[in-house]
């Protein structure tokens, strides 16, 4: 596993795009199934649900578009995850 990774180094909440279902997990809502947490992707704002949720809509959106990093959109996380180098980081202003 890599120890630094330039997606992640990078990352400014201001440069985020706005999640494109702020509702919930795009995919859950559409077929009216359940999430536990929210993850939103850096690049195209995918709202997908996370890895405890039986879904895991934000690890599929990753597979099947390869785009790197999503952060954590539940109240009070502040974190964000490197699909590629499986590496988390800090979120700043």
């Amino acid at each position: 596993m890599a120890e630094s990774c330039e997606h992640l180094e990078t990352l400014r909440m201001a440069d985020f795009p706005p999640p494109r279902t702020p509702e919930g997990c795009e995919e859950c809502l559409a077929e009216g199934t359940r999430w536990v947490a929210l993850r939103e992707c850096l690049e195209c704002g995918h709202v997908g649900c996370c890895d405890s949720s039986p879904e895991t809509h934000a690890t599929k959106h990753y597979h099947q578009t390869s785009h790197p990093v999503m952060r954590s959109v539940m109240p009070g996380d502040a974190w964000s995850w490197c699909y590629v180098h499986e590496l988390t980081g800090r979120l700043s202003a």
